[in-house]
């Protein structure tokens, strides 16, 4: 499942992250991946589900936050991001889209 909550601001932000890995840190070099509940946690849905939201959220000039592997080839799928765009900490994947 990919959990997606979305935050308020100027602009919204859309975070994107497969459940499983909510809550876990993942540390290497210089890099980290906090994934906290409070900024990822909220409705989990189906790939196909996330792939319908984010595409509505990119119409309406979003940010995207993303972390995972389902999450990433959803956000693929969606169109809201590609292969060359994704990093990786502990061979976790995420990227970030400014639309």
């Amino acid at each position: 499942m990919i959990s997606i909550k979305i935050h308020h601001s100027y602009r919204k932000v859309v975070a994107v992250c497969d459940s499983e890995i909510i809550g876990k840190k993942f540390e290497e070099n210089n890099k980290q991946l906090d994934l906290r509940e409070r900024f990822f946690k909220d409705k989990e849905f189906t790939k196909q589900e996330a792939i319908s939201i984010m595409k509505k959220y990119a119409k309406e000039d979003a940010t995207f936050n993303i972390v995972g592997k389902e999450s990433i080839s959803a956000a693929i799928e969606a169109n809201i991001i590609n292969k060359k765009c994704v990093m990786r900490v502990k061979n976790i994947p995420f990227a970030l889209s400014l639309l």
